[in-house]
């Protein structure tokens, strides 16, 4: 019963924050004064308490490292013009009936590139729904259609850090995660495709006018050679190479076209490193600036306390008597449908994707032994399920960047798909088995 008192007053905390537009991390240091006093209550020390949180930001290290090269790699890709070749020559297939897919699409390839929906939305989908705009295109559906495509990559990129923090709790390997995870996607992949090509042809959209994309022609050298950072991450993956091997010479590489190519002094190359990709151009600056270092300091202390919450949590046994209801109702529903009510629970008072994914991870953690599967099972379900809480900051950062609102989730069919294919598909393996027997 105490236990769903604190919960409790850390949702309204974290409702609150969401509804007076203030920063989240008010609420989850919050969160961790409530996690901490629970702690005392039940007999831990303060020193107890501080060697759990600690313990917690220990099982996130890696990912505070890929966050750092996360945040350069975005700014160097600004800088040097990979985002820019990408966008301007994917532009040119932009015909208005298809603009959905389109969205959609370029979403997609360019956060499995960057691993970030942050990112994505504020670059490419900051472009697709500009585009959308000058066909007339509803801005539900464009919206929609560039969320599902931002939180591709999202979930099943090399780079992405929520895909890190599973291999991290859950011990495995992320090329192999991401091998099983286009296979679960597959068939959501396929009917969102379906379901964006017969939206775009029932609208009626203008031809619209692409002279955005002209910015990037008369501001970068979009020769072939600056593609190159990408292509390294691609075939990088390929071959399995550590990701921070990957990221770094995806950066290293993108620096050197941002001086031959780009122009750009060696002296600033730094400054973009840590600051972030800031053209002097008014019109360039709104689509392309961004990245660097700094830009990962904000995420990186949500998940830096969103870990100690893991640890405390798991010392002080905090969600023992969650676990044991979540054990009785994988008897009844399947354990990927235990799963998915907890990712649904956990990302309704999580309000953000990393303690969403956290959360499910140590309530459910027991119900089955195979690993593998247990990280498949979270990023079909809570790291699509936290994006889908219109008062997470898993959405508002994306649906603000793009200028789309809540409305848009509506249309969001990626994120919806997963976890429904994957509960039918796994339901009815287990019908067919009990009958079987």
């Amino acid at each position: 019963m105490v236990e769903l008192c604190i919960l409790l007053l850390f949702s309204v905390s974290l409702i609150v924050c969401v509804v007076l537009q203030y920063s989240i991390l008010y609420a989850l240091v919050f969160g961790y004064i409530l996690f901490f006093g629970f702690g005392l209550t039940k007999g831990k020390t303060w020193k107890e308490m501080l060697r759990y949180s600690f313990r917690g930001i220990l099982t996130v290290k890696n990912i505070l490292i890929i966050f750092v090269l996360i945040g350069i790699i975005t700014a160097v890709w600004r800088a040097c013009g990979t985002i820019a070749f990408i966008v301007y020559y994917a532009s040119m297939f932009a015909v208005p009936q298809i603009m959905l897919l389109m969205a959609f699409l370029l979403c997609c390839f360019v956060s499995f590139l960057m691993g970030t929906a942050f990112g994505s939305s504020a670059t490419i989908g900051v472009i697709c729904m500009t585009l959308a705009h000058s066909m007339n295109i509803p801005v539900m559906y464009a919206g929609g259609a560039i969320i599902s495509g931002i939180f591709f990559g999202d979930r099943c990129s090399p780079m992405s850090s929520g895909a890190h923090l599973i291999c991290e709790l859950t011990q495995t390997d992320i090329f192999r995660n991401i091998k099983t995870m286009m296979k679960t996607a597959f068939i959501p992949f396929i009917l969102t495709v379906l379901l964006y090509i017969g939206i775009g042809f029932t609208m009626s959209p203008s031809s619209g006018n692409s002279m955005i994309f002209h910015i990037f022609k008369n501001h970068y050298n979009l020769s072939f050679f600056t593609v190159i950072p990408a292509v390294i991450i691609v075939v990088f993956s390929l071959f399995k190479i550590n990701v921070r091997i990957t990221m770094g010479a995806s950066s290293l590489v993108g620096l050197l076209c941002a001086v031959f190519f780009q122009h750009i002094h060696t002296a600033d190359l730094l400054k973009i490193m840590l600051l972030g990709f800031q053209p002097e151009n008014a019109e360039l600056a709104k689509l392309m600036a961004g990245g660097g270092i700094v830009s990962m300091i904000r995420v990186s202390a949500i998940i830096c306390i969103s870990s100690c919450y893991s640890g405390m949590f798991k010392g002080t046994h905090f969600l023992d008597g969650m676990q044991k209801q979540v054990r009785q109702i994988s008897n009844r529903i399947t354990v990927f449908g235990s799963i998915l009510l907890t990712s649904l629970f956990a990302s309704a008072i999580a309000c953000n994707q990393t303690l969403a994914v956290m959360l499910t991870h140590q309530v459910c953690d027991d119900l089955m032994d195979d690993k593998e599967q247990f990280a498949s099972y979270l990023e079909d379900t809570a790291v699509v399920i936290a994006p889908l809480m219109p008062w997470s900051i898993a959405i508002t950062v994306p649906l603000t960047s793009i200028g789309a609102p809540a409305a848009a989730l509506l249309t969001a069919f990626y994120l919806y798909l997963i976890p429904l294919w994957n509960c039918a598909v796994l339901s009815f393996k287990q019908k067919r088995h009990s009958g079987n027997r």
